[in-house]
């Protein structure tokens, strides 16, 4: 309802700083709707295969989406307006409004658990100081009282004292007992590395199709089509092999894809062929879909049912907090910047985005051995009989 209303208040905004107002009560729907969502398939898939199957079709749709949007948001602006992309949010909120209420069950915890205002201001602190810092740094300069104040006051000690007082609680915003799980971190950090290349990869495209290649938002769509397309087919594919295989492989082949991709792009020119560009976005895509059941897979892995959605939520979460970071360094990167110099000045945003494939490489190596699943025992010791039980051993 947050998420529709929002969208609609967008469509009627009549000067720019409404929309950005509007933008942010959506964006308030937004993080509802993404954790829930995940954690409705972990509660509701409880054995390990089935579960990884269905965060597979899950994948298999944000691929779909990622090819509709494009396609559809460019034909709309093309010929209605920019307005139009935020009307069609409503009936598809309304929509998903009634199928909620008709199927998906209810999974709320035996007792309510407690807010944690002071943590979920911490981590909005942290967040935000991040995001500001690195949008900021190229206009005020890395090393202004601003930028060090963001990086070191707001980020650094928001971390601290969210650890140290997360600690004391009793019900913790986030029980620090995840963390001690190497499969739960693991997914964590490949998800924000996943979904900060997927944010960036997006932004920066977006940019270089239309503002230097000169393309319709509609031909932009369009020509990023084989990076969604590949997107929605490797996407159920890597929930087959999880629940056959195990999430190593998957990530593999998904950070070696991603890998490959930005290396690619790293020599990206203003008269780059699309050819070129069409097999650079297959390889993301391919890699990008691979990732996204391992990730889930792994954040549960290990855990105590009674845990599991929490777990599943927090990985969700990693997944925005990536792509919002993601979107905020590659727009460091080229900030200023105009279309002649872009593609010379994208080609950091791109190693980045190589960096970000290897860092999964090496994560989907150190978090799926036998080692990671230990500390995911010592983590629950007491509760993971249990857990592994109710999720089919």
């Amino acid at each position: 309802m947050v998420f529709s209303v929002g969208s609609l208040l967008c469509s009627v905004a009549p000067t720019d700083s409404l929309l950005v107002a509007f933008r942010m009560v959506q964006a308030v729907g937004g993080s509802m709707l993404n954790p829930v969502a995940m954690s409705i398939i972990t509660n509701t898939f409880t054995v390990p295969y089935e579960r990884a199957r269905a965060i597979g079709v899950w994948g298999g749709v944000v691929g779909l989406s990622m090819a509709l949007g494009p396609l559809v948001g460019g034909l709309l602006v093309d010929s209605v307006g920019w307005r139009s992309i935020f009307w069609l949010n409503v009936p598809i909120g309304v929509l998903a409004l009634v199928l909620t209420r008709l199927y998906v069950p209810e999974s709320n915890a035996p007792r309510p658990r407690r807010l944690d205002p002071v943590a979920q201001v911490l981590v909005v602190v942290l967040l935000a100081g991040l995001t500001f810092g690195i949008i900021e740094g190229p206009r005020r300069g890395w090393g202004s009282a601003v930028i060090i104040g963001c990086f070191c006051a707001a980020a650094v000690v928001a971390v601290l004292v969210l650890v140290r007082y997360e600690l004391r609680r009793e019900e913790p915003l986030l029980d620090p007992k995840f963390f001690a799980s190497v499969p739960f971190s693991g997914a964590t950090l490949i998800a924000v590395s996943g979904f900060a290349a997927m944010g960036g990869f997006l932004f920066l495209n977006s940019l270089y199709l239309q503002n230097v290649r000169g393309f319709t938002p509609l031909h932009a769509g369009l020509l990023t089509l084989p990076m969604a397309a590949a997107s929605a087919v490797a996407a159920p594919l890597s929930g087959r092999l999880v629940g056959a295989r195990g999430p190593r492989l998957p990530l593999l082949v998904g950070g070696a894809a991603i890998v490959a991709s930005g290396l690619l792009l790293t020599g990206l020119t203003a008269g780059t062929s699309v050819v070129f560009l069409a097999v650079a976005y297959l390889l993301f895509g391919l890699g990008f879909g691979m990732i996204n059941a391992p990730i889930t897979n792994a954040a549960v892995s290990g855990m105590p049912r009674a845990q599991a959605g929490v777990a599943a939520a927090v990985a969700s979460t990693s997944r925005q907090v990536g792509a919002t970071l993601g979107v905020a360094v590659f727009g460091a990167v080229v900030a200023g910047v105009g279309a002649s110099a872009f593609p010379a000045a994208s080609h950091l945003g791109w190693w980045i985005m190589t960096g970000a494939g290897a860092a999964i490489l090496v994560l989907g190596v150190l978090t799926t051995g036998g080692w990671a699943k230990r500390t995911a025992q010592t983590a629950f010791p007491t509760e993971i009989a249990v857990g592994e039980t109710s999720l089919g051993g």
